[in-house]
């Protein structure tokens, strides 16, 4: 089908209305549109203006995804039909690309498809989670409930995420520093010193030698150096995309030293936390399972839970299921145990998804704490070698003039 914006007077309020209809000529488009009590001004086809810049400048983020959710979930509680509520929320969205994701989905549910399919023709925004819920309220009736639960399960996701992001920073600034400072000394300073030697007839000592060489090499190099680094980034990124790197760099999360705590206690967080919120709603165990595992965005732990599943589906318990798997705590089992017999596996997955965020927070301000004096000694290395590396030939210098 075809998409085109339109001007149009409601027959009714005799407001007028700006939007996007999908048909599949004008003709059509005007039809659609009479029929709906609508009287058409201006029908003009949509023309696609994506470019690779304006993904970036007008990327959709979370706080964009959560204030729509929560708006479009006001608006129905209120009593507003489903399509002039998506009709009031796309004047009152400032980002561009999400208002013509709006207005797709406006004419996806005029033409008569649900909003769980309208949502999921753009999977690049909506992801599964959201889906799974949409359905499940629209399926039960209380799609403003379900719209929710989307947004606060979107919120604590983003807020921890934006606490592990805070942990990172520090350090990222520090090694950039570091690496900043030892190429301004290769580019510069060192080459003075070795042009001094040069000049007396001296022979440098090993550690000036090495840096020397090192200097040298970039000062010569620099372009091939360049044009290797971006091309060994590029080869990277694209490994990573491929199942065998993304296995690969999830499970050196799970491994590498001082992080790996920090990462797993997020997965099991995330996939309790995402296992409560479908549960709640109505989501069977097998598609909670699912979904979870995508959610968790993690392949190693995915595939555990992957396994569990199909025990799950085989006729055992979740909580026995998930015991075997070596990433998944064994107080996850227990507490799931705890709420199968009970009846209320939702709330003993939120419990346990609290614990998990209160222990991410602990952990974050561990590493936080933990990290600065460790990259302390770094810089006092890395600093302390390339000073060495100047100082060694002066002062060997002098004593030569002083014999």
């Amino acid at each position: 089908m075809r998409k085109f914006n339109y001007e149009a007077r409601d027959n009714t309020t005799n407001k007028l209305i700006k939007a996007m209809v999908q048909a599949d000529s004008e003709y059509d488009a005007a039809k659609l549109l009479v029929a709906q009590g609508l009287t058409p001004i201006v029908i003009d086809e949509a023309k696609n203006e994506k470019n690779f810049l304006s993904q970036f400048k007008n990327r959709i983020t979370t706080k964009d995804k959560v204030v729509f959710t929560r708006q479009l979930s006001t608006l129905i509680n209120a009593g507003l039909p489903l399509s002039q509520s998506l009709r009031t929320l796309v004047d009152q969205t400032p980002n561009p690309r999400l208002r013509d994701v709006i207005q797709e989905v406006i004419a996806s549910v005029e033409g008569g498809h649900s909003l769980h399919d309208s949502f999921a023709k753009h999977p690049d925004v909506f992801d599964k989670l959201f889906l799974a819920l949409v359905a499940a309220g629209e399926a039960s009736g209380t799609l403003d409930e379900a719209l929710q639960r989307i947004a606060l399960q979107q919120e604590k996701d983003a807020a921890i995420l934006s606490r592990i992001r805070g942990a990172m920073t520090y350090p990222i600034i520090v090694l950039v520093v570091i690496l900043g400072v030892m190429i301004f000394m290769l580019l510069t300073v060192v080459p003075q010193v070795q042009k001094l030697y040069k000049d007396l007839h001296q022979n440098l000592p090993l550690i000036t030698e090495m840096i020397v060489s090192l200097s040298q090499f970039l000062l010569q190099y620099w372009l091939f150096v360049i044009i290797f680094l971006g091309f060994a980034s590029y080869l990277a990124s694209q490994y990573l995309r491929t199942d065998n790197g993304r296995r690969t760099l999830d499970t050196l999360k799970l491994n590498v030293p001082v992080f790996r705590g920090l990462f797993l206690k997020l997965y099991v967080a995330r996939f309790n936390r995402t296992g409560q919120t479908l549960l709640n709603t109505g989501v069977n165990m097998l598609d909670m399972l699912a979904i979870a595992s995508e959610a968790v965005n993690n392949s190693v732990i995915s595939a555990e839970i992957n396994r569990a599943a199909d025990k799950v589906k085989g006729g055992k318990e979740l909580s026995v299921s998930l015991q075997p798997e070596p990433h998944i705590p064994q107080l996850v089992s227990q507490m799931i145990s705890i709420g199968e017999k009970s009846g209320q596996i939702d709330e003993m997955m939120g419990k346990t998804a609290k614990i998990y965020e209160d222990e991410l927070d602990e952990e974050i301000a561990t590493i936080s704490t933990s990290i600065e004096p460790i990259l302390m000694v770094v810089l006092a290395i890395v600093a302390g070698g390339m000073v060495a590396a100047i100082l060694l030939p002066i002062y060997s210098l002098v004593n030569t003039l002083h014999v």
